[in-house]
């Protein structure tokens, strides 16, 4: 069965059950979850009624063949509910329909929704008419024609239409002896002529008469209002922000989503699979819990994780209330898809706007990236630049250079190798041993040692082959020339003390090669290859006004 169609969900919450609770485990973790099988469901919408009747909400996926819905991809989901999942859900009163498409009409103005941005969406109407069969032999045949050469095309003349789709009930449930029922949903903009002259005109036809008299009769009509699309990657901090610590507190049972809200400080840990080639993307985002907040992103180093950035977001979230803070492991951290390919620049500043998309977050307030991370944040700006506002790029060179690219052959080497402690021949792996000398080389001499050890474990940390294929990004690459045409404001920062001041000096060179105007250098005192993370205040002291 390669019928596309509709998976409608209606719910109730129960008396007792408190909303931010009911939506966040919702938006959280069940939506998402769906959307995470692009196979099977193209899209996740919620609405809330919008004519004073009950169930009070509605999802509704879009399923791409409703023979998907009979496998163990889908029905798994079900059986394997989380503990927080089925606690929430018994408290919800929830009917499931199962419809199958029968014919569909848009307006040439129509965009799937989902590739609409929050604010575009936010207020779309949807009307649902639940029509039966009257008992005659002709009944589905009249009804049909009528729906599909009169009535859609009037409806197409009400100020505002968009779509409308015919579903009947899907064979999935009437092989199990449900009633076969039609169902006309139609998709509206925020403003229209529901209730106007066209749409009466619509409902008043004789052929509408005579259809309704002999063949047809109307069971119901929901009116809905759209107020959430899903992506396959949580993001509802909104609600999360409302719940007390230990109802907040959730861990997936793979442990790769986790949500808390510990001390009115909301944050989702999670990750997105990139559809282009199935890299996986952890990602942590927090602070400003307003959906309509701006963000800020980061990119960490090479061969550190998110975490790198722990001091200098404590410093954004004091000092900045008025962001959200998304941040992410680079492509290589945890590990590469196979096959394996060497990774680029391009494809760095491509992953960065996937997850993005995943998380719906339309443009960046500000993009901060430190070593190849600020590599990859001018990459981003120069090859996404309708997708943030400013950037500040730290601690990078603007070309490669053969010398380097040998370095970083040789410390592959030594990651993938073993090797033997010359004080009592222990044996250990070779990237602990890269971990140590690269990161004594990044600190400057006034580094605290706890900041050295917490690093160094960091960096040891990392998959071996995500570092083989990730570093290649920093083999071959110039981007001098290409910055000049940037559009995007940008702020170049370096370490005093990075390569004992040689990157001073070659950020200094490149600096006036961005954009028409150039950018500004700020150098941070005594601190290394990673200014942020050495003294956050230091580096927050020479950024908060570009900020």
């Amino acid at each position: 069965m390669c019928t596309p169609g509709m998976l409608a969900v209606t719910m109730q919450p129960k008396p007792g059950l408190p909303p931010a609770q009911f939506h966040e485990w919702y938006n959280n973790e069940h939506g998402p979850t769906r959307l995470r099988i692009p196979a099977i469901f193209a899209n996740g919408l919620r609405y809330r009624a919008a004519d004073d009747q009950q169930p009070d909400f509605l999802a509704a996926y879009d399923v791409t063949r409703m023979s998907h819905l009979e496998t163990d991809t889908y029905t798994t989901l079900r059986a394997n509910r989380s503990p927080r999942e089925a606690e929430t859900i018994g408290q919800v009163d929830v009917t499931r329909h199962f419809w199958d498409l029968v014919s569909e009409k848009k307006s040439p103005l129509f965009l799937p929704i989902e590739q609409l941005t929050d604010d575009e969406a936010a207020g779309l109407k949807l009307v649902v008419v639940e029509l039966g069969l009257k008992d005659h032999p002709d009944a589905e045949t009249e009804l049909l024609k009528w729906y599909n050469e009169e009535h859609a095309e009037m409806l197409s003349k009400v100020p505002g239409w968009l779509r409308t789709r015919l579903f009947k009930t899907s064979v999935l449930d009437t092989k199990g002896g449900a009633k076969t029922m039609f169902y006309g949903v139609h998709d509206y903009t925020k403003e229209n002529g529901l209730g106007g002259p066209e749409h009466k005109a619509s409902m008043a036809t004789p052929w509408r008469v005579k259809v309704t008299d002999n063949y047809a009769t109307l069971q119901g009509r929901r009116i809905w209002s759209l107020f959430y699309t899903f992506g396959p990657a949580p993001r509802d901090l909104a609600s999360l922000s409302e719940l007390p610590a230990a109802t907040s507190t959730f861990q997936s049972a793979d442990g790769k989503t986790k949500t808390t809200n510990n001390n009115s400080n909301p944050a989702i840990e999670s990750f997105v699979t990139l559809p282009s080639d199935g890299l996986v993307i952890p990602y942590r985002l927090e602070g400003n819990p307003d959906p309509k907040a701006p963000v800020i992103a980061v990119c960490n180093s090479l061969l550190t994780s998110l975490h790198m950035w722990d001091g200098l977001v404590s410093l954004l979230k004091a000092q900045r209330p008025q962001y959200k803070i998304l941040r992410y492991d680079a492509r290589g951290r945890r590990a590469v898809p196979h096959p394996p390919k060497p990774a680029t620049l391009e494809m760095h500043a491509d992953d960065l706007a996937g997850l993005l998309a995943a998380l719906r977050i339309p443009r960046l307030a500000a993009l901060v990236g430190v070593s190849m991370g600020g590599a990859t944040t001018l990459k981003f700006a120069l090859r996404h630049g309708a997708k943030v506002d400013k950037f500040i790029a730290c601690d990078f060179n603007a070309a490669s250079s053969e010398a380097n690219t040998s370095a970083w052959k040789e410390r592959i080497a030594l990651a993938e190798s073993t090797v033997t402690l010359d004080d009592d021949k222990k044996t250990v792996p070779g990237i602990q041993k890269l971990a140590g000398a690269t990161v004594q080389r990044w600190f400057h001499p006034n580094t605290g040692p706890e900041t050295v050890q917490w690093m160094t474990d960091m960096v040891a940390a990392n998959d071996v082959e995500g570092f083989r294929y990730g570093c290649q990004a920093l083999w071959d690459y110039n981007m001098k020339e290409e910055m000049r045409q940037c559009a995007v404001p940008g702020l170049l920062v370096v370490g005093e003390g990075d390569g004992k001041g040689a990157l001073v000096k070659a950020m200094h060179g490149f600096r006036g090669n961005l954009g028409e105007k150039g950018a500004e250098l700020a150098v941070v005192p005594e601190t290394g290859h990673l200014p942020m993370a050495e003294n956050p205040q230091a580096f927050w002291d020479k950024v908060q006004g570009f900020l």
